[in-house]
């Protein structure tokens, strides 16, 4: 079962006189004391579970490992536990009761504010390891993590980061999340651009209630042989000494040679996995039997004995943190619960643009097309901000991008900012979230729409929750590209809509921009946004080339100009001088919609206005409901189906927010129905709406 011994053939570094420095006797001292808190604190937790507000995890024989390496961690380090870390975290500093202001989900809880579960930590401390937004999900911390790590490997080179440091990133999970696809991603990416991450594995061989012999044919420490350049070893997680010294040796091999390693501990589970999935309901007398001899804690109190530390010692040490833990429990129960005034606080930071600024159509400026303004609105970016990349699929030198959107950015700023992935969808949004923790500002790229579905994990789980759910301490910034809609024959692969799938997301911005001056401006704006902003550009726009779109060639903004997210635009204004009430309409649409309704518009000079949405979230509707009040009929277009659509949602509220001032149902059109977008129908355009197709709903719209 346990495997003990540590294997690390062709580490280069050797231990620091830190931990010489220091008695040893006083080191294991101090981890005894850490340990009997652990214990503690999970023997009342679970004499408490009435009054415990979630499900928890504690770190009941995992103390060991976690103990050395938190011991070892500094303030400029990153760390990324997992939610049985508690004994990590009070090695790094963290009271009994901050962690159990968590755990009660009380108001001044100083990770969530009382948000998350028990052992969720986030923290920017500057006398502990900085430790960004943590999740519930299994295995998912591993790309963010790496991202910092690629981040602080980026912060070096350009000379941003402070050499006599040389930060660590501390990233740990249990075994059984290595199965996890989007751990070998991060391996991946750690190796190829040898990252300075320390990968700490802790295996209790459970996974729930799956043991490790019916759910994995290997452990971490023989997966991880098969990544070239990853280094790796093997300890006895329960034993403290060994735990300290090989941690020690991991965190100098990294600090010194800015590689990453993954250390694989062996560690008993003597608490239940949560206290919702008690222990007694899948394991054996004699597996519970096993682990318990492994307890860390005896043996820990054993050498201690050994090394002629009194007993009557350790008792008093034992029963004065009993008493302490006691103590901090009622204190905790005892504090304030979140004020639920707060409850919406956090979703988002503060917008950096509030207002529209710059000169949008300079005098004497030349017309681009859309592709074009994008392309010089990221060149402008990596030029004003150092800290800026751009990466993805096929956006690197060799190509520039599928569409020429990156074209000469690499030549132009170096690969080691604007660059290739693999094909990693997960990793390139998931990776954003290390990247803005650490303090680089990134820019990525989904090749296109319809493949953005592997990130959705990392979207949903890592970067839309970490603004809320760390108390506003770490919103992500980052800028996702992502080229959407039908155009070149791209069929049931290349021509989706996934605008109602995204805005499902509650923590992220999605932006569609119709024209170049729109791109450039809502470009800038978007980079600048401490929120992750999803842009999304329709391919059928980038250059103009089909029918009825030359107006979304426009002159080039200069550099300067912003254009605040949620601000919608009037397109095409009505004249209803010579009409009355009722037979004007107006259509509220986005993207392509705004060339299909222009030139719908023609055949009805006068009677139509259009409003160009340009963000979908957030919402400009004060312009939409204004507007719709005013013609008292409206039309919501739209490229993607509709049922279950943004286009639907918007047209209820439409319905509920303007139903005295209207004069017919809100009308709705978009794509046909269908699984995907047939190959054949999109070349003839039958599936999508078009101008013809418009024209008839507004016909039939005026003649209520």
């Amino acid at each position: 079962m346990f495997k003990d011994s540590i294997s690390a053939p062709t580490l280069k570094a050797t231990i620091t006189t830190e931990e010489r420095s220091v008695s040893k006797q006083a080191i294991l001292l101090k981890a005894y004391r850490l340990m009997c808190q652990a214990r503690d604190m999970a023997a009342i937790y679970e004499a408490n579970r009435q009054i415990c507000k979630y499900v928890h995890s504690t770190s009941r024989g995992h103390e060991a490992i976690q103990i050395a390496t938190g011991l070892q961690l500094h303030p400029w380090d990153y760390a990324s536990p997992y939610y049985r870390d508690d004994s990590m975290l009070l090695a790094m500093g963290f009271s009994p009761y901050e962690l159990m202001l968590q755990l009660l989900a009380k108001g001044d809880d100083p990770f969530s504010g009382g948000r998350s579960y028990y052992c969720h930590p986030n923290s920017i401390s500057d006398n502990r390891p900085r430790i960004p937004h943590q999740s519930s999900a299994t295995g998912m911390q591993v790309i963010p993590a790496t991202g910092m790590g690629q981040g602080i490997s980026y912060l070096e080179r350009i000379g941003l980061a402070a050499e006599e440091q040389a930060p660590v990133v501390l990233c740990s999970l249990g075994d059984g999340s290595v199965t996890e696809g989007e751990v070998s991603e991060a391996l991946q990416s750690a190796v190829l651009w040898q990252l300075p991450v320390i990968y700490l594995i802790q295996d209790n061989e459970w996974g729930i209630s799956a043991s490790a012999a019916e759910t994995r044919v290997m452990d971490a420490y023989e997966y991880a042989a098969g990544f070239k350049g990853l280094e790796r070893m093997r300890v006895d997680g329960s034993d403290f000494e060994e735990c300290y010294h090989a941690m020690g040796a991991a965190i100098s091999y990294v600090r010194q040679e800015r590689k990453p390693i993954l250390v694989h501990a062996c560690v008993p589970l003597l608490g239940h996995h949560t206290s919702g999935v008690r222990k007694e309901w899948y394991r054996t007398a004699e597996d519970l039997s096993l682990h318990e001899e492994k307890d860390p804690i005896p043996r820990l109190r054993n050498i201690l004995l050994a090394s002629g530390f009194p007993e009557d010692d350790l008792l008093t040490i034992e029963e004065d943190i009993q008493e302490y833990i006691s103590i901090e429990f009622a204190r905790a129960k005892g504090a304030d619960d979140p004020d639920p005034s707060t409850v919406q606080d956090h979703i988002f930071a503060p917008a950096a643009v509030a207002e529209e600024r710059g000169v949008r159509s300079p005098v004497n400026g030349s017309k681009v097309v859309m592709v074009d303004a994008a392309l010089h609105a990221v060149e402008e970016i990596l030029q004003e901000f150092p800290e800026a990349i751009f990466f993805g699929q096929d956006v690197g030198r060799r190509l520039g991008g599928v569409f020429r959107e990156a074209a000469t950015l690499a030549e132009k700023f170096g690969d080691h900012r604007v660059y290739n992935t693999a094909i990693q969808e997960a990793y390139i949004v998931g990776a954003t979230a290390g990247l803005a923790a650490v303090g680089v500002k990134p820019i990525v790229e989904i090749q296109f729409a319809d493949y953005i579905y592997p990130a959705f994990n990392q979207l949903v789980t890592e970067i839309s929750k970490s603004c809320y759910l760390s108390n506003g301490k770490y919103p992500v910034q980052t800028l996702i590209r992502v080229p959407i809609g039908a155009y070149g024959g791209g069929g049931p692969y290349h021509s989706g809509s996934i605008e109602s799938t995204l805005l499902t997301i509650k923590g992220i911005k999605v932006v569609y921009p119709s024209n170049a001056a729109d791109m450039k401006g809502l470009m800038k704006a978007a980079f600048l946004d401490p929120n992750p902003v999803v842009m999304l550009e329709h391919k059928g726009l980038y250059w103009s080339k089909v029918p009825g779109t030359q107006a979304a060639i426009m002159v080039e903004p200069d550099k300067d100009y912003v254009l605040p997210l949620g601000k919608g635009r009037v397109v095409l204004q009505s004249h209803p001088r010579d009409t009355k009430r009722g037979e004007t309409l107006c259509i509220i649409t986005y993207g392509m919609g705004v060339y299909w309704a222009m030139t719908a518009a023609t055949s009805f000079p006068g009677l139509v206005e259009i409003i160009d949405l340009r963000t979908l979230f957030p919402l400009d509707e004060e312009l939409i409901f204004n507007t719709v009040n005013k013609h008292g009929k409206c039309l919501v277009l739209t490229e993607e189906q509709l049922n279950n659509s943004f286009a639907q949602a918007l047209a209820g509220r439409i319905q509920k927010a303007c139903f005295k001032s209207l004069d017919a149902p809100v009308f709705t059109l978009g794509t046909m129905d269908l699984p995907a977008v047939p190959m054949n129908m999109l070349l003839e355009n039958v599936a999508l709406p078009n101008p013809e197709k418009v024209a008839s709903a507004i016909e039939e719209l005026l003649s209520y």
